[in-house]
């Protein structure tokens, strides 16, 4: 049988909701992606651990991972300082110590102070960050060195729920210097084409559970993508993508990838109707053991059609429970 995951050269995976929830593997993920024919990159926009570190505890999750098979948004960090920077340049870390590593691999030197004079400053997930280290930021970044950012995530999936993420932190250093910084993290370029380039993939999958990171960084990279519902969007955030957010595949979780592409790509489904009715979406199913995601595969093109939507409503058993499942209220 044709599966989904024999259409690609490789898997581009994201980690944090689509993977594993803090510790915790979410269900379905180790077994689907261990026995993949596939090269499997796992794609992070964490900066806070070591490629080493990640990949150990990808181990002790039951996947057969390598150093070399993790990607993170703290080596796509450092490759873009090493692009604008002379060799010995001094960069101010405000992250954790597996970032400060990964300016160092590149011939940059991590500095914690102003004193020191960096040219540059790299900021990166760590749950350490504090007031003093966003000062000696701010005042680097207001006297003109580079700022890049990690990532822009504004939270970060875990086992008790969404967390402060990098984003969160920049927007900090944003609001205290009037100043955008450059990103090295998904949706931006710089992970991706480093992923593409380590996995030497022609037609690589972008997956992940991110519509504004995973899947807009999958199509500004031209790469076709896959949406599981493990983590931070919801279906409503699906339905109200705009054209830079929308994925070619949706399905509950990465077994997906076992089963026909037809059965994750968006559009109609036998037995799912939809409808606009002005702001509102009607999604009719009379099965009640229809699959919830196959509904919502079936309305996006519907939903995308129109101007945001903003209310939902079902008609038919199955319809109700899809709605249930997606965690929408009925209107």
């Amino acid at each position: 049988m044709s599966t989904l995951r024999s259409g690609f050269d490789a898997l581009l995976v994201d980690l944090d909701g689509t993977v594993y929830a803090g510790p915790t593997a979410i269900p379905g993920a180790v077994d689907a992606l261990s026995k993949s024919e596939q090269r499997v990159l796992y794609v992070t926009n964490n900066a806070s651990r070591a490629p080493g570190d990640v990949a150990e505890h990808l181990r002790e999750l039951g996947l057969p991972a390598e150093d070399a098979d993790v990607v993170t948004s703290a080596q796509a960090s450092a490759g873009l300082l090493a692009e604008q920077l002379p060799a010995g340049a001094a960069v101010l870390v405000v992250g954790t110590e597996a970032l400060a590593a990964e300016i160092r691999e590149r011939g940059l030197v991590p500095v914690r102070e102003l004193a020191a004079g960096p040219a540059a400053v790299v900021q990166g997930h760590s749950p350490e960050t504090a007031w003093p280290i966003l000062a000696e930021a701010a005042l680097a970044i207001r006297g003109g060195a580079v700022w890049v950012a990690a990532n822009l995530d504004p939270t970060l999936p875990s086992d008790r729920g969404l967390l402060p993420g990098n984003g969160s932190m920049v927007a900090v250093l944003r609001s205290a210097t009037d100043t955008e910084p450059q990103v090295a993290g998904k949706p931006a370029p710089p992970i991706m084409r480093d992923a593409v380039a380590r996995a030497r993939a022609q037609h690589p999958l972008v997956i992940g559970d991110r519509l504004d990171t995973d899947i807009a960084g999958g199509r500004a990279a031209e790469l076709p993508t896959l949406l599981v519902m493990t983590g931070v969007s919801t279906a409503l955030d699906v339905l109200r993508a705009d054209a830079t957010e929308r994925p070619d595949y949706l399905a509950g979780d990465l077994s997906a990838l076992d089963r026909p592409a037809t059965d994750a790509a968006v559009g109609p489904v036998d037995g799912w109707a939809a409808r606009l009715e002005g702001d509102s979406l009607v999604v009719a199913c009379d099965d009640p053991d229809a699959d919830p995601w196959d509904g919502l595969r079936a309305a996006c093109p519907v939903a995308w059609q129109g101007g945001a939507v903003v209310t939902v409503t079902a008609e038919g058993a199955g319809a109700e429970a899809a709605l249930r499942a997606w965690g929408v209220t009925t209107a």
